[in-house]
This record gives structure tokens, C-alpha cells and sequence, in this order.
């Protein structure tokens, strides 16, 4: 395995978790935790997983996504309070 790329996946990885539970923009959100999928594929398939890694780019980073933005799209983003 790439070692530097290991290691700079993780970093990518623990920094896009925190930017999407510290954001307040819901759409932002989720297309950080979109990125945060597809770097989890390419962290799959970098393992030799590949099954995995294109299960997660399809369900995570594909599906997940639309659904996601569907949901925002049909709710508002903001209360009355």
C-alpha cells in the first residue's frame, strides 16, 4: 500500500467529518459528507476492496446524495422562530 496516500486520506477524511458536523449550512453539509464518501471509496479500493469501494460510491457518494438534496429541496431551510 501507499503509505502517503493512507495517510493524507485520513487527513482528508477526519477533515471533512468535522467541517460537516460543525457547518450550519445544510446543502454544504451534504456535499461535504458526499466528499467524505467518495475519499471513503477511494480509501476502499485503495485496500484492494474494490466490490466495497464501488458499493459506497454508488450508495454513498451517488444515491445518498440526491436523496439528500431532494429532501432539502422539498423542506425549508429555516423555522419561523
Amino acid at each position: 500500500m501507499i503509505w502517503i496516500l493512507d495517510i493524507t486520506m485520513l487527513f482528508f477524511l477526519v477533515v471533512c467529518a468535522i467541517a460537516a458536523i460543525s457547518i450550519k449550512d445544510l446543502l454544504s453539509a451534504i456535499i461535504i459528507l458526499s466528499a467524505y464518501s467518495l475519499i471513503m471509496a477511494i480509501v476502499w479500493v485503495e485496500m484492494h476492496s474494490v466490490d466495497v469501494g464501488f458499493t459506497e460510491a454508488a450508495v454513498g457518494a451517488g444515491i445518498t446524495t440526491v436523496l439528500f438534496i431532494a429532501t432539502l429541496a422539498r423542506t425549508e431551510g429555516r423555522s419561523e422562530d
